[in-house]
């Protein structure tokens, strides 16, 4: 699968982001296929430069923007404003269910049911 994602670049303590088309696979700052745009937080606002035409043709071959790289699609106006509640994943929860115990597992096991012991 093809996704949409951010790839970190700039010093340390200082992030700076290229949008980049790579494969789903590959690690962040690996490998990927083309570069769509850049973005800065640590500007006062934050810059956004997105290619619209290289934007549109991966997502209609079928990339899947990341959360965040879809939010910046919202705010370049290449895709509509995704909605709370889509994007967010359900959380599994790590806490461990107690399974309840049943009282002398052993002593039902090892008895004769009575109908067996009147037949003989």
């Amino acid at each position: 699968m093809v996704k949409i994602r951010l790839r970190r670049v700039g010093a340390k303590k200082k992030p700076s982001y290229r949008l980049v088309v790579a494969d789903a696979r590959t690690p962040r700052d690996g490998a990927f296929i083309a570069i769509i745009g850049h973005y800065n937080p640590l500007t006062n606002p934050e810059t956004v430069i997105i290619d619209e035409e290289k934007a549109r043709h991966w997502l209609s071959q079928g990339a899947q923007p990341t959360d965040t790289a879809a939010r910046l699609l919202a705010k370049a106006g290449i895709i509509e404003e995704p909605e709370a509640g889509i994007t967010e994943k359900p959380k599994a929860s790590k806490k461990k269910t107690k399974v309840g115990v049943t009282e002398k597992p052993e002593a039902s096991i090892t008895e004769e049911p009575e109908t067996s012991k009147e037949k003989t």
